[in-house]
């Protein structure tokens, strides 16, 4: 099951690096994707799969994200030229989502390989119940 706390908390990391980052163009974003991607997958635990999980989807929400909201942009701004605008620009929001998706993903795999590191690094199983101190 997924660990959305680990994941939101990576991408938080991620994104205020990222924005530090902006002084060094490439390499902070670089950077910043690994860093989220690995705390994402430390907290998460659970080895290297759960770990490369928690990672990807850390590094890909924000695309996800900007694609979403870009995606409904074009779509509600083509609805003043009428149907026909309306249209097309929803037409063109579903292809800029989904594009958007595909890239995010595909970005995303820095921050799934730092992901799988931490994973190992905190090997603890979520299932086990003393993840977070509770008892069963």
């Amino acid at each position: 099951m997924t660990d959305w706390r680990a994941v939101i908390i990576g991408f938080l990391v991620a994104t205020v690096l990222s924005i530090v980052g902006l002084a060094i163009p490439g390499i902070g974003q670089f950077v910043a994707g690994l860093v989220g991607g690995f705390v994402a997958g430390y907290l998460a635990g659970g080895g290297l799969g759960r770990g490369f999980w928690h990672g990807l989807l850390a590094g890909a929400f924000g695309g996800i994200v900007v694609g979403v909201l870009l995606a409904l942009l074009v779509a509600l701004t083509g609805w003043a030229a009428g149907p026909i605008g309306g249209l097309l620009s929803g037409v063109a929001g579903i292809g800029i989502l989904l594009a958007a998706l595909l890239v995010s993903f595909i970005l995303a795999l820095e921050s799934a390989l730092a992901g799988a590191v931490g994973g190992l690094f905190n090997p603890r199983s979520q299932s086990s119940g003393r993840a977070r101190g509770r008892r069963r």
